[in-house]
């Protein structure tokens, strides 16, 4: 079924443009921050005293998710693009959901990375492994990250509950998957550098 699709006006555009360059300038600069702490990692490896570390299989696990939790939200845009706002609200709650399995995962790797002695500031009971700070760092920034689009993806959903989107009008959807996509490629990168540069 063929669904009208209302024109916008030119200053609604110029709205959405906006909010999505400042969103492109954001994920820019937070690109711009984990470059820096892996090139950091990568001459801090070369010091000589650095410790590999293997990332816990349950970090596998929550890479599986978070790839899913980025088809479940282009799912919801393109079902909001097609007039079944329904679909598309319950995509994203499903894309929320997905993020909550993905936190939960990266507690739990953090969990056996104590298990095995591995801190993020040693005591002077722990071994001091500059290799294990610089793991919880990369990962507990990128869940900081994460936790915004968590924050953002719940407003979506609620907004999409009461009927804010339409097929003609879904511009806030957009912008959530833009950033979800975002955490999700960056998170791939943090996970594949993690498992080479170990």
């Amino acid at each position: 079924m063929a669904v009208a699709v209302m024109e916008k006006s030119e200053e609604q555009l110029r709205k959405e443009k906006g909010s999505r360059n400042m969103l492109l300038l954001g994920i820019f600069s937070m690109t711009m921050v984990f470059g820096g702490l892996t090139s950091a990692y990568v001459v801090r490896q070369k010091a000589g005293d650095w410790f590999s570390i293997e990332l816990p299989p349950v970090f596998t696990a929550s890479t599986a998710v978070i790839i899913l939790s980025s088809v479940s939200i282009i799912l919801a845009g393109l079902f909001y693009k097609r007039g079944n706002s329904g679909l598309g609200t319950t995509l994203v709650g499903v894309t929320f959901l997905f993020g909550l399995a993905f936190t939960y995962f990266q507690f739990e790797g953090w969990g056996e990375l104590v298990k095995n002695g591995i801190f993020l500031s040693p005591d002077s009971k722990q071994v001091s492994l500059i290799s294990g700070s610089f793991i919880y760092v990369l990962t507990g920034l990128h869940l900081v990250h994460l936790g915004g689009g968590l924050l953002v993806l719940l407003f979506t959903f609620i907004k999409g509950l009461l009927g804010k989107y339409s097929a003609d009008n879904y511009h806030g959807v957009k912008l959530a998957g833009i950033y979800w996509h975002f955490l999700d490629a960056l998170w791939i990168y943090l996970f594949l550098f993690l498992t080479i540069f170990k």
